[in-house]
Order: structure tokens, then sequence, then C-alpha cells
């Protein structure tokens, strides 16, 4: 399963906060899919998109809330030095 994540080059975000969402989404999805090998990337492009390759449609959906759950909870795990 491949989990691609991109994120609208108008968004301003603090240092380090891709590489830090890439590992809280990984930790997450890996938590809810421990059969399932996934390789999660997140990168800035013109619009914000999620993709989801070589997984079903309820997965798909599910890893759908569970970005949605990082992202909103963001202040619980990102932490700027």
């Amino acid at each position: 399963m491949r989990i691609e994540v991109t994120i609208a080059k108008t968004t301003v975000l603090p240092a380090g906060a891709i590489d830090a969402l890439t590992d809280e989404l990984s930790r997450r999805i890996l938590n809810q899919f421990p059969d399932r090998e996934g390789q999660v990337s997140v990168r800035y492009a013109a619009a914000n998109n999620l993709s989801v390759l070589g997984a079903p449609k309820e997965d798909k959906d599910r890893i759908s809330e569970i970005l949605q759950e990082t992202w909103e909870s963001a202040d619980d795990w990102f932490v700027t030095d």
C-alpha cells in the first residue's frame, strides 16, 4: 500500500512539519493496518490531495479519516523547538 499526501504550496507550515507529519501518519496507519506494509510520503504540490494505491475502498476511507485526525491533533504531536 502506498499513501501520498500533497499539501498546497500556499499552505504555510513551520519548519520540520512535513517530516513530523510523515512520521506521525506512518505510525498511526501502521497501528490500524499492522498486517499491511505501507509507504507514506508527504510533500508540497499545487493542491491538497490524498492518494492511496493498492488498498480497497474501505481502507482508503479509513486512511482519509486517520489523516484528518492526525492533522487536527497536530498540537498534541508536533513540537517545535
